[in-house]
């Protein structure tokens, strides 16, 4: 059964096969949906490269520090698909590398204003320039990515951190804008996941072994896993779920304050991700 048969996507921050946004971008394709992808200009040709897998020749390259870029970024997309969008996929972030290790305390102004504007204010911009298309469809679905840091510390993860609290705090403010429009806004908040960009955090593996023997699943969380969940919450079976960041963790959310390995971890399956 294909939930998204006949409906539009923009997945928006597609980088490489090993990227997050490409994982949900090949499940909504997978679903039926007819995906577009915007990128950052120097990764154009690699990305145009992607689509032809997923059955698209529309990638637009987006500054999304340029409201006007952004604007014709979905202008363009809007006439591609008949001026019509039914789902919006923000999977953007980014901050200098100076300012994902070390103590948090020593982030500049410049380092804070450029994680904020492009981790977490992109987000209202393409939400912006998304409405119309979304309302022309009749309402649709806005879906972003977060991650546990921005509500807890992940030491090293610093100003993604902030990021992150910013981006979840405008999808609730989002909602309430759009909800009237029947434009749903959720956030994807998934557990480690081995990509180009979590590879610079410090102690990153730590994490990934960490879910892979303390988290009820005992499993690392993939890519497909975030597209699995994706293709739900971009489909009318979520339609009236809107505000929330949802948990992808394989479980270790629930988990209180030094929880030791799970007793059943030697059990579990082997996982090399």
């Amino acid at each position: 059964m294909k939930l998204l048969e006949g409906k539009t996507a923009l997945v928006a921050g597609v980088a490489n096969k090993r990227s997050i946004a490409w994982g949900i971008a090949h499940a909504l394709h997978q679903h039926g949906a007819q995906v577009a992808l915007t990128c950052v200009q120097s990764a154009s040709r690699r990305v145009r490269k992607l689509g032809t897998e997923i059955g698209t020749d529309i990638v637009v390259p987006c500054d999304v520090r340029d409201d006007a870029a952004i604007e014709a970024s979905f202008d363009q997309i809007g006439a591609a698909f008949g001026g019509k969008l039914d789902i919006l996929v923000h999977s953007i972030a980014f901050a200098r590398l100076e300012d994902m290790g070390g103590e948090f305390i020593a982030v500049d102004r410049e380092g804070w204003n450029l994680a904020l504007e492009i981790s977490a204010y992109s987000l209202v911009a393409m939400a912006r320039a998304a409405r119309p298309y979304l309302v022309n469809a009749g309402g649709g679905s806005i879906l972003t990515m977060s991650f546990v840091g921005g509500v807890r510390v992940a030491p090293s993860y610093n100003i993604m951190g902030i990021a992150k609290a910013a981006l979840e705090s405008a999808v609730r403010y989002l909602a309430y804008d759009l909800g009237p429009d029947k434009i749903r806004v959720n956030a994807l908040s998934p557990g480690p996941i081995l990509t180009s960009s979590s590879m610079v955090v410090d102690r990153f593996d730590d994490a990934l072994d960490a879910t892979r023997r303390r988290a009820p699943l005992l499993e690392n969380i993939t890519a497909e896993d975030v597209g699995n969940v994706a293709v739900l919450y971009a489909s009318d079976l979520s339609r009236m779920i809107t505000g929330y960041s949802i948990r992808i963790d394989s479980g270790i959310d629930i988990l209180a304050a030094g929880s030791g390995a799970h007793p059943r971890a030697q059990e579990g399956k082997p996982d090399d991700s």
